[in-house]
C-alpha cells in the first residue's frame, strides 16, 4: 500500500474510533497480503486486533485502578493443600468462574494470619480484572479513612466514587485495628448502599461473633452482618501461617 493511501486510511480508522489498531496496521496489511486473506476475512483481523488492545488497555487500567498491594500472586500460587481445612481444590475452581460476581454474593475469608486469606481475596480479584470486571482493593482502616476524608479531599472522594462504581470490592483485614463509632456507621451505610448491587470480598481474623467487638455496636452489627450474610460465601480457614512455613520465600520476595 502507497504512503498516501495508508496515512489516509489510519486516518479514516482513527476517524471511527479504531485507534488501537494504527500502530500495527502496515503489519496486519503485509500479513494479509502474504496469506492471500480476502476482504471479509482481513477486516475480521482488523477487527480482532482493535478489540485485543482495547480489553488489553482496559485491563490494565483496571489492575492500575484496583490499587493491589505490591506483587500480587495468582490464584495458580495458592496450594489448599497448606490448609488444614476451610476451603478445598474444588471450591476454589467454582471461585474461580465468578458467577459469584454476576449474581452479587459476598465472599468471606476468615481466619488466623498467615494462612493466605488476603492472597485468596486478591487472586480472585486478579482473575475478575482479567475477565473484564473492575475491581477496587482498600484494608479496613484505608477504606474508613476514605469514608471519612471524602467531602474534604480531592483524593478520597475520586477513591470513594471508584469504589461504589466496582463490579467487585475487596476489604482486607477487617478486625486488626479497632475503628470508631461514627467510622462504624460510615461503614454500614457503605455495605447497605453495595447491597444486592456489588459483590464484596471481606477477609478478617475475626470469626463473626467477635465482629460486635470492632464495630463497637451489637445492633449496628447485627444489621451489617444481616446484609453480608444474607447472599454469602464463607471459608472459615485453619492452618499453620505461610510465612512461618515458608520463611525464606517470604524473604525472596521482591
Amino acid at each position: 500500500m502507497e504512503k498516501r493511501t495508508l496515512e489516509q486510511t489510519k486516518a479514516s480508522l482513527t476517524g471511527v474510533g479504531f485507534k488501537h489498531v494504527i500502530p500495527v496496521l502496515s503489519e496486519l496489511i503485509n500479513a494479509a497480503e502474504e496469506q492471500k486473506l480476502s476482504y471479509r476475512e482481513f477486516l475480521n483481523l482488523l477487527v480482532e486486533n482493535e478489540l485485543t488492545a482495547r480489553n488489553e488497555k482496559h485491563r490494565r487500567r483496571n489492575l492500575s485502578g484496583a490499587h493491589f498491594p505490591p506483587n500480587p500472586r495468582t490464584l495458580d500460587e495458592f496450594d489448599t493443600r497448606e490448609l488444614e481445612s476451610g476451603i478445598t481444590s474444588t471450591q476454589l475452581y467454582q471461585l474461580k468462574d465468578l458467577n459469584w460476581i454476576d449474581a452479587h454474593v459476598n465472599i468471606l475469608f476468615l481466619g488466623p494470619p498467615g494462612v493466605g486469606k488476603s492472597m485468596l481475596a486478591i487472586g480472585l480479584g486478579l482473575e475478575a480484572i482479567n475477565a473484564g470486571y473492575s475491581v477496587c482493593f482498600e484494608r479496613m482502616a484505608s477504606l474508613v479513612d476514605i469514608i471519612d476524608t471524602a467531602r474534604v479531599s480531592r483524593a478520597s472522594n475520586f477513591r470513594l466514587k471508584r469504589i461504589r462504581k466496582a463490579d467487585l470490592i475487596i476489604i482486607d483485614e477487617i478486625g486488626f485495628t479497632p475503628i470508631k463509632k461514627d467510622q462504624a456507621n460510615s461503614f454500614f451505610n457503605l455495605v447497605s448502599e453495595m447491597y444486592e448491587k456489588t459483590s464484596i470480598i471481606f477477609t478478617t481474623n475475626k470469626e463473626i461473633g467477635q465482629w460486635a467487638e470492632v464495630m463497637g455496636d451489637p445492633v449496628l452489627t447485627t444489621a451489617l452482618l444481616d446484609r453480608i450474610l444474607h447472599h454469602s460465601k464463607c471459608f472459615s480457614l485453619r492452618g499453620e501461617s505461610y510465612r512461618i512455613k515458608h520463611p525464606q520465600e517470604e524473604l525472596q520476595k521482591p
